[in-house]
């Protein structure tokens, strides 16, 4: 028998954890990765705009996944949830007004082709 069995017997650190731990887990687990996809998304909007005079939205948005390398699970919803973001701002929902949208900076989503163009 080793001295840490003495120190930490399973009856006070069980390996299994209870059906309530488990559950709390699971949902500051969720609460943690939504957290981190909304900054991700929050992120890559504003790398959008920074970006949108030199390269279009669609380049701009594979930039920022493998600059920061984003694993993929998580870069498909970043970039969905950005592209729908992007989508609202163009074109809100019929039944949103413009008080009740989150505020967003303007986009200069066209500032790239109209200065290709241009040249």
């Amino acid at each position: 028998m080793s001295i840490l069995s003495k120190l930490f017997p399973e009856t006070l650190f069980p390996r299994k954890l209870s059906a309530d731990a488990e559950k709390r887990l699971r949902l500051a687990q969720a609460r943690a990765e939504e957290a981190l996809i909304r900054a991700h998304v929050d992120n890559a909007l504003l790398f959008v705009d920074t970006l949108a005079t030199d390269v279009g939205y669609e380049r701009a948005l594979d930039i920022y996944v493998r600059e920061l390398a984003v694993p993929e699970p998580l870069a498909g919803v970043v970039v969905t949830r950005a592209l729908v973001a992007l989508g609202e701002a163009l074109a809100p929902d019929a039944g949103t007004t413009a008080e009740q949208a989150a505020p967003m900076p303007a986009l200069r989503l066209d500032e790239a082709a109209a200065r290709r163009r241009r040249a």
